[in-house]
């Protein structure tokens, strides 16, 4: 008899275990900060008005920065341990690269055509696939689509007249932990991937530089508060 109570018991907690559900499950909204590196591989700029050049020697642009980041979403229980997300945010400050220095050929020497290049309006939409440790705490996958603006601005003054938006991807690691009822932190991880902007042109002391860039790429780590409605 002794070891039928043990067993119905064990079975109970069990069902009780399996039927609760993730306290993430429902719509959310969050913000965050941390850390933040953007680069950009630099191509071959060259440079016109006046006197026709090719830059040599410029470097990868990369720098880090403080981010401030807000995202809305809904998460799914998928079952009692298992859940996906829906979710998009948005970076709310300019984040700039590093200086690029570039040395001219062809009779330019001297000209200015030093650079660095503005990311803004970064927007992220994505699916995060998640594993309940417990009612309280999740892990999670996130997976989606990135995009954002890229504007080349010269270092020492002048016009820049060129704006590229491109696309790419997100892919993170994250960990949620409910704090108190609907309240929440989160820390997670990111890297995101873009195609190649086609940026046009900067002007700087009457001349025109042309830029060539490679494809951008970024990654955060980033430590938040939010709140499931």
């Amino acid at each position: 008899m002794k070891k039928q109570l043990i067993a119905v018991a064990a079975i109970g907690l069990l069902a009780g275990t399996a039927s609760a559900q993730s306290a993430f499950e429902g719509f959310y909204g969050q913000v965050s900060t941390g850390y933040e590196n953007n680069t950009i591989a630099n191509g071959s700029p060259t440079l016109s008005g006046g006197v026709t050049a090719t830059g040599s020697g410029t470097n990868t642009s990369s720098n880090g920065n403080v981010p401030v980041i807000a995202g809305l979403g809904y998460t799914f229980s998928v079952d009692p341990q298992y859940t996906l997300g829906l979710g998009v945010d948005y970076s709310f400050l300019n984040q700039n690269t590093s200086n690029v220095s570039t040395n001219w050929s062809g009779g330019a020497s001297g000209n200015s055509g030093n650079f660095y290049y503005q990311i803004s309006n970064r927007t992220n939409i994505y699916l995060t696939p998640g594993y309940a440790l417990s009612k309280d705490s999740l892990v999670y996958l996130k997976a989606g689509y990135s995009m954002e603006n890229i504007q080349a601005k010269p270092s020492g003054g002048g016009t820049a007249t060129n704006t590229s938006s491109v696309s790419g991807y997100i892919f993170g690691l994250g960990y949620k932990q409910m704090i108190t009822s609907g309240l929440y932190g989160f820390a997670e991880g990111n890297y995101m991937g873009y195609s190649k902007p086609q940026l046009s042109t900067y002007n700087v002391a009457g001349y025109t530089t042309n830029i060539n860039p490679g494809a951008p790429s970024a990654y955060n780590i980033l430590v938040g508060l939010g709140y499931k409605f």
